[in-house]
């Protein structure tokens, strides 16, 4: 291939994209409206203090030495292996460390929390196989082209349909195996990967849970950012330049085909034009002449977040690298987050602590903490005040369950929140996913990797098919490098 291409926004997905198409022989150009690479998958230093500002769970790390693979430059990647994958500390005081591997996770769960050693075991293999069968039908390949769908893969898929819990909510699924309540909290969380509430999404996507429990969580080298710096290492090692500082304006369609885009008050020509921004802004402020899929874009939207960045001049030996401190009230707090469109006093929260496997991401004898709550979209609330008194509401509560004055070792501190999260990487109201997955369908009803009404325009990132995640996003790319083969008479990578 000799086209010209161009991927807006250098978030994962773009990234993956860029490599797979420099890959082919293109000409690729990445523009980036910031002034970093990596999307939400970047890093910022305060006072000694360094921060992965957004992903921190980093599973599936083949995918990345894949892409890696397919650049010049072949120094491996640098990662390992955590012994552990969350804290988990309840409101009645309790707290619960879950190792990595599907043995020792049945054990803790059946040892401290009474449950059924038979009922674990086979959730624990239903993720997998559940997993395993979807994974070349639904997350390696779209589901909007017959020729991607109907393969060898598909028969197992449909017969498998009866374990998936399509009919009911991932709520519901839980309690198909589990009977003590924080042990169903435990397993509801994974619907906030991306972005749903448990209690509305389908026991489908339990299978998010198959990668943490039964095969584990990594850190890589150099935290989170170094993914996307290594992507980057790999796209440029293949003739693909990067225009930082340098929002995309429109995209150009004549005739049913795209012809470029203007950036930089310029005209840039291109056959090939890969979205990785989200897809409702794409549509409405990209391409506006172009028809919209009115339906899809009319889906409940995910949840945002508000996150404080706290440099903590303490270490606290009873934290790990990930620790999540459960409301009493969780269906109260979905309801929060996507009916009222507001925070709860008593709110989830996760907190990130990379200097527990990088040393020195935090001055010695300091940790870095990453403090995560679940929030609504925008919609024109007071975020300052919602901001305000959630810090408070978080202090509160850490200092009741950590027995500290958390407040007091405190020495920096940086704050996002929808409106920042809108503003920075596009995302509609600031959402994190584009839509929700809070009805039986919606996870199989997320936009296209291609725009069907425009030749050349493709879409990849955590807005469209197969989903959120840095491993979706890059199975997406490597969908949209398919498409490209096929609409363009490509040969195979």
């Amino acid at each position: 291939m000799k086209e010209e291409v161009i991927v807006i926004g250098s978030g994962v997905g773009g990234l993956a994209s860029a490599i797979r198409l420099a890959k082919l022989g293109n000409k690729v150009t990445v523009f980036e409206k910031n002034s970093f690479i990596g999307g939400k998958v970047h890093t910022r230093e305060f006072n000694g203090y360094r921060y992965d500002m957004g992903p921190s769970v980093f599973t599936e790390p083949e995918l990345i030495r894949e892409l890696i693979a397919l650049g010049i430059d072949q120094e491996p990647f640098e990662y390992h292996a955590l012994t552990e994958s969350f804290r988990y500390f309840f409101s009645d005081g309790t707290s619960h460390i879950l190792p990595t591997g599907m043995e020792a996770t049945m054990n803790v769960l059946v040892a401290e929390f009474n449950e059924n050693p038979q009922k674990v075991h086979t959730y624990l293999n239903r993720l997998k196989k559940n997993y395993e069968v979807l994974k070349p039908v639904f997350i390696e390949t779209t589901l909007h082209r017959f020729s991607h769908l109907f393969n060898k893969n598909l028969i197992p898929a449909i017969l498998n349909i009866p374990r998936y819990g399509l009919l009911i909510s991932m709520n519901g699924f839980s309690k198909r195996f589990f009977k003590h309540p924080k042990s169903i909290q435990l397993m509801n969380r994974f619907a906030t990967y991306n972005g749903s509430d448990p209690f509305k999404t389908p026991g489908l996507l339990s299978i998010i849970g198959h990668l943490e429990f039964n095969e584990g969580i990594y850190f890589p080298k150099g935290g989170m950012v170094s993914i996307t710096e290594r992507l980057a290492r790999a796209a440029r090692s293949l003739g693909v330049t990067f225009e930082l500082d340098t929002p995309v304006q429109s995209i150009n369609v004549e005739n049913g085909r795209v012809t470029g885009v203007y950036a930089a008050d310029a005209f840039h020509p291109a056959s090939i034009v890969v979205s990785n921004a989200d897809a409702h802004f794409t549509y409405e402020q990209l391409m506006p002449q172009v028809k919209r899929p009115a339906k899809i874009l009319r889906q409940e939207l995910s949840s945002s977040a508000v996150v404080f960045y706290w440099g903590i001049n303490k270490e606290f030996k009873n934290l790990g690298v990930h620790n999540i401190f459960f409301t009493e009230d969780y269906k109260g707090e979905f309801n929060a987050i996507f009916e009222s469109k507001t925070l709860i006093e008593d709110p989830t929260i996760y907190i990130h602590i990379s200097s527990k496997a990088e040393p020195t991401d935090a001055p010695s004898g300091c940790e870095n903490w990453f403090v995560m709550v679940n929030a609504p979209i925008n919609i024109g609330q007071d975020w300052a005040a919602l901001v305000e008194q959630l810090r408070s509401n978080i202090i509160n509560k850490l200092n009741r369950v950590l027995g500290v004055d958390v407040a007091s070792y405190i020495e920096t501190e940086y704050i996002n929140d929808p409106l920042k999260l809108q503003q920075v990487y596009n995302g509609k109201g600031g959402s994190i996913y584009g839509n929700s997955s809070n009805s039986a369908l919606a996870a199989f009803y997320r936009h296209s990797n291609h725009a069907p009404s425009v030749k050349g325009v493709y879409f990849a990132g955590v807005t469209v098919h197969p989903g959120g995640g840095i491993p979706l996003a890059i199975n997406g790319a490597k969908i949209v490098e398919r498409m490209v083969r096929e609409d363009f008479n490509a040969k195979t990578i």
